[in-house]
């Protein structure tokens, strides 16, 4: 039995134990049958955090579906909120421009009419601004919106050379300006953002001298399929800047050297934006040393040649149309009160409500010559109240409507609805003068 029990003690454990080592060694299969268990345990565990990770994996999978499918409506809120911004903006820059073209008409002496004419400049680019906004949210995913329309560039760039003029006589820099006797009057491009870029390459001059010059150059010349390379160039006498400091001008958060941002300050972002606007327009900007110091930035666009439009019914403040009684919907206080310097400025009387919907019942009850309905009302908005107008009974429903906004693309949908003119804020008195004219003539056409 002894022998057995050594040879099963040998077969297993490949020697002979004493007693106490033996009873130590039976002990020891005791306890790896726990140990089994504990594998198995391990194993189980194992598989089940694998089938726990795919099951979150399928769950952040189908998150990411879903915030996929949500993202494309990220950007119409963003435009949504910024175009209500820019249309409440364009409010008060309404008034601002409305009373300096009033002023302009005045009695006024030759400095005061430069001050005037600031304003007005002043107001009109900030106006471009939340244009420039709207634009912003629009091209969220498809790069940059470059609009085509018509303006005149050779009042762009002689409005660049003052705002370069008086910018340098505030900092006692002597200003030099020069547009090419032929550059083209009428083209057709995206003004907005080419005098965005012009003015960022201004202030940058006058920032960075401190004694001398600034001056621009505007220029054109033939380019390929009969558009016009127009030149901008702005130079200094400032700092100056090495080649390798060139190089890193154009990057994204990059000044030329530490000094200079500690200096002057800025983010270092407006050169880099200056060439996607510059891009965006079919040129470029490059930058180069000034013989004798300072910089010199070539702005260069790519603009078509129109033609001069034809005059749609005169001067419509040289001859006043007759009073008319004109019913506005206008929820805004601070709009009345510039549309109301306007058309009392114009020879009108008018009636402001600030709803909608009571616009039809007013109309049937009053003896209105025409409406002007603001695109963006509380309860129905512009485009409803409009629909509303034209399904009354005729002479009623034939009143001249002028839509209003400071969105320019609510016009298509407005003259849709039946609106017989348009005006996009900030109003002036001309452009107000003319739709009312316009709207009136149609009218009275109809009837």
């Amino acid at each position: 039995m002894a022998k057995t029990s050594r040879s099963k003690a040998g077969g297993r454990f490949g020697k002979r134990v004493s007693g106490k080592r033996r009873a130590g060694a039976v002990a020891k299969p005791a306890r790896k049958a726990p140990a089994k268990k504990a594998a198995a345990k391990a194993s189980a565990a194992k598989k089940a955090a694998v089938r726990g990770r795919k099951a979150p994996a399928k769950a952040v999978h189908a998150k990411a579906v879903r915030a996929k499918a949500v993202r494309p409506s990220e950007p119409s809120i963003v435009e949504a909120a910024l175009a209500a911004f820019a249309h409440e903006v364009r409010t008060p820059l309404t008034g601002i421009l409305a009373i300096s073209s009033l002023l302009a008409t005045s009695d006024l002496g030759e400095r005061e009419r430069r001050w005037v004419d600031t304003i007005q400049v002043g107001a009109e680019h900030l106006a471009a601004l939340a244009t420039l906004f709207v634009d912003a949210a629009k091209s969220h995913a498809s790069g940059l919106l470059v609009r085509e329309e018509f303006f005149d560039l050779r009042a762009l760039a002689q409005t660049c050379g003052d705002s370069l003029s008086g910018r340098a006589a505030a900092k006692g820099l002597q200003p030099r300006i020069e547009i090419a006797g032929d550059l083209p009057a009428f083209v057709t491009g995206d003004p907005v953002r080419l005098r965005a870029a012009l003015e960022n390459l201004i202030d940058n001059a006058v920032k960075f001298t401190q004694a001398g010059e600034v001056g621009l150059k505007v220029g054109a010349k033939p380019g390929a399929k009969g558009r016009l390379v127009v030149t901008f160039a702005i130079s200094d006498s400032g700092i100056g800047l090495s080649l390798a400091e060139i190089k890193r001008l154009f990057r994204p958060f990059s000044q030329a050297n530490v000094t200079i941002a500690a200096r002057f300050g800025g983010a270092g972002l407006g050169l880099t934006s200056v060439r996607q606007l510059a891009r965006g327009l079919g040129g470029d900007v490059v930058a180069a040393p000034k013989d004798g110091g300072g910089m010199v930035f070539t702005l260069t666009v790519t603009l078509a040649p129109a033609q001069v439009p034809a005059a749609e019914g005169g001067d419509a403040l040289a001859a006043p149309p007759r009073s008319l009684h004109i019913l506005s919907i206008e929820d805004n206080p601070f709009g009345r009160v510039v549309l109301n310097a306007i058309l009392t400025e114009l020879g009108h009387r008018t009636e402001f409500i600030g709803r909608g919907e009571l616009a039809p019942e007013r109309i049937v009850e009053g003896r209105f010559d025409a409406v002007l309905m603001d695109m963006v009302l509380p309860g129905i908005d512009g485009i409803e109240a409009i629909r509303q107008i034209r399904g009354l009974r005729d002479p009623h429903g034939q009143i001249g409507i002028v839509g209003v906004s400071g969105r320019p693309q609510d016009e298509a949908r407005a003259r849709t609805a039946g609106a017989d003119a348009f005006v996009v804020k900030p109003v002036s008195p001309r452009a107000l003068a003319t739709a009312l004219a316009a709207a009136t003539c149609r009218a009275e056409a109809v009837t």
